[in-house]
């Protein structure tokens, strides 16, 4: 999750973005979690000229991008610089606030929770959040499993740092969709 917060904090106007379109495999961390999940985009995230992150996003089948809390689906951060977990945590909750209001006592608990659970990152590290609809998420960094919440509003706002539609990166979430958007209407993936 600090990944994610840090990525966001270095969202927004001037950002560019270098869509990639080569084939990930699955990371093994979680394939048997999502076994037949397919690349639905990528996108390399930069701020000001530096390389924040490399996103990729994988869903299962029937991913409705506009129902992505009800999917199952997983969004892997490669990070290409180092970042402290307690900025990304604070960060994440700014951009959780974008979709919804949080009350005081549920912020902190969200953001104590995201402290714990996320490890500062270096460059190199990658932290995958695999959604599980109805449930929570399941994150992993570097192939080992962090941990886990059983919170499906806390998985639908985090998530929407990247895939709802009032996050503060709309080109990254639009490449992240790429694919699974014209998969669902029944185009060719670019």
């Amino acid at each position: 999750m600090k990944l994610i917060a840090n990525f966001v904090v270095l969202t927004g106007a001037g950002c560019l973005f270098g869509i990639q379109t080569q084939a990930n495999p699955l990371p093994q961390e979680w394939r048997a979690t999502l076994p037949i999940a397919t690349l639905s985009g990528q996108a390399k995230m930069t701020f000001l000229g530096f390389e924040v992150y490399q996103a990729t996003l994988w869903v299962a089948p029937g991913f409705v991008d506009t129902a992505y809390d009800q999917s199952a689906f997983a969004l892997e951060l490669a990070y290409l610089r180092d970042f402290k977990g307690a900025e990304i945590a604070r960060r994440s909750i700014a951009e959780m606030r974008r979709q919804a209001p949080l009350g005081a006592a549920l912020q902190a608990r969200w953001e104590n929770q995201m402290q714990s659970l996320f490890p500062d990152v270096k460059a190199g590290d990658r932290i995958t959040g695999v959604h599980q609809p109805g449930s929570g998420a399941v994150f992993w960094c570097n192939g080992r499993l962090l941990g886990d919440t059983r919170d499906p509003a806390f998985a639908k706002l985090f998530f929407g740092i990247w895939l709802a539609p009032q996050t503060s990166a709309p080109l990254l979430r639009q490449a992240l969709l790429a694919q699974a958007k014209a998969r669902a209407s029944g185009g060719t993936p670019p």
